[in-house]
């Protein structure tokens, strides 16, 4: 059996070294999967290349995870109803990304929130992981042995991660109630001043 691993991060580097980590830790990168917001084209400004180019019309996505030199390097840019556009890599992306194209858009049945909910993700938890995409951040997500689920929460740990059940804490303050696949994305403004919320912390 299998047991799906999350934790969402408020920069991009710590969720590259939280991937990087369980790769070194023996996960295979067929298992783990990165999906970063890209509403200020970080990504394209310092990554161009055409697995990001492919992945952007939907194709690259999940045949990039197979290549030789791990996650990161497949790397592709798509857009996710609510969230805007995001890198992403990996079997949460090419999930997430199926949803859409299908019929299951809307609510918990489809998009990034249904991709984690399918996958074992209590959905609370679910919605605040992709509220956090949304507003800047980035999910790391690994699919590990029930033996070594602890293992890899602790590694996801180890770099960073945002306290999930505070994060929602926080949304909901400011009257959030759940992730809506039909709200605007963020626009760049926005997502540098979120991001700057939690830049000290």
């Amino acid at each position: 059996m299998t047991t799906t691993v999350s934790a969402l991060y408020d920069t991009y580097d710590a969720a590259k070294s939280a991937v990087n980590a369980l790769e070194a830790a023996g996960v295979a990168h067929s298992h783990i999967s990165i999906v970063a917001n890209n509403s200020d084209s970080w990504h394209d400004k310092h990554h161009d290349s055409e697995a990001a180019e492919d992945a952007g019309k939907g194709a690259g996505i999940g045949a990039a995870v197979g290549g030789v030199g791990g996650l990161l390097t497949g790397l592709g840019i798509m857009a996710i109803p609510g969230v805007g556009p995001v890198v992403a890599a990996g079997w949460l992306a090419a999930t997430a990304l199926g949803a859409v194209a299908g019929a299951a858009v809307g609510g918990a049945a489809g998009g990034i929130v249904g991709a984690l909910t399918e996958a074992g993700v209590p959905e609370h938890d679910a919605h605040v992981y992709a509220e956090g995409v949304r507003r800047g951040g980035t999910l790391v997500t690994a699919k590990v042995e029930d033996a070594r689920a602890t293992e890899a929460r602790a590694i996801l740990e180890r770099h960073k991660s945002v306290d999930v059940a505070a994060r929602g804490e926080v949304y909901r303050q400011s009257g959030w109630t759940r992730f809506d696949a039909e709200a605007p994305a963020y626009t760049p403004d926005e997502v540098v001043r979120e991001r700057g919320r939690y830049s000290g912390l």
